[in-house]
């Protein structure tokens, strides 16, 4: 979400449009970032080697444990090659350990969750773009964000891992072909959201979740049942190839 000025005229809003999806672009096919994941594993209680990946890693209460078993990691800019027990209940999901030429990227949800990523990743290497619907100015809808009272948190459902619980300040109130509409607001890393859905999961900015490009993000948020329009919204990203 933005607050940022919209350009009036047609050739600015294209410009402006086409400057950030090409920033957009190289974020997402950065050396660690989404693309880049190659697996990911949900730990118990039982230290174990993961394909491509050294060391044993397993989980034991709410910290995790890692072995690198002589192999230097990193983490919190500190090296190791011994065990190291972590606890990241409550830290930000994807905290990262350096292996390497690899990043493994550690989320917990009761149990912790590993994802690698590797630069050299088939999904990276091969990626040719994101299809995306032209801009239009008939997709940029003055909202409102309407702030809650008191901190509220709310409660979604995820792509492949149960439920999880997420802040939201408020809602963004807006108009559609003359009917009013609402979209329940995410707080992330200091930044709004919004996950929806409609006939099509598009705005002109809108942008696709990492589950969307692949399986190795089991955590991705559905939307609330309150964040599906009833009209289609033909801006945005595509489903990727």
């Amino acid at each position: 979400m933005s607050d940022a000025p919209v350009p009036t005229s047609r050739q600015e809003f294209t410009r402006a449009w086409q400057e950030w999806r090409a920033g957009w672009e190289r974020w997402l096919t950065r050396p660690l970032g989404r693309l880049a994941a190659t697996s990911h594993e949900w730990l118990d209680d039982t230290p174990r080697n993961h394909p491509g990946l050294p060391g044993l890693w397993w989980q034991h209460g709410d910290a995790i444990h890692v072995d690198p078993q002589g192999v230097p990691m990193a983490f919190d800019g500190e090296t190791f090659t011994t065990e190291r027990r972590f606890t990241l209940a409550d830290a930000p999901d994807d905290v990262r350990v350096t292996v390497g030429e690899l990043e493994v990227g550690i989320t917990y949800r009761g149990t912790y969750l590993i994802v690698t990523y590797d630069p050299s990743s088939p999904a990276r290497h091969d990626f040719d773009g994101v299809p995306v619907h032209e801009p239009s100015q008939r997709w940029v809808l003055p909202g409102r964000l309407e702030r809650f009272h008191t901190p509220t948190s709310i409660t979604l459902d995820s792509v492949g891992w149960g439920t999880h619980t997420h802040d939201t300040p408020g809602l963004v109130r807006f108009e559609h072909a003359g009917t009013e509409h609402t979209l329940q607001v995410l707080s992330s890393h200091g930044m709004l959201l919004t996950v929806f859905t409609d006939a099509t999961s598009d705005f002109n900015r809108a942008v696709n979740l990492p589950c969307a490009f692949s399986e190795h993000f089991p955590i991705c948020p559905l939307p609330p049942s309150s964040n599906r329009l009833p009209f289609a919204i033909e801006a945005g990203e595509k489903t990727p190839h």
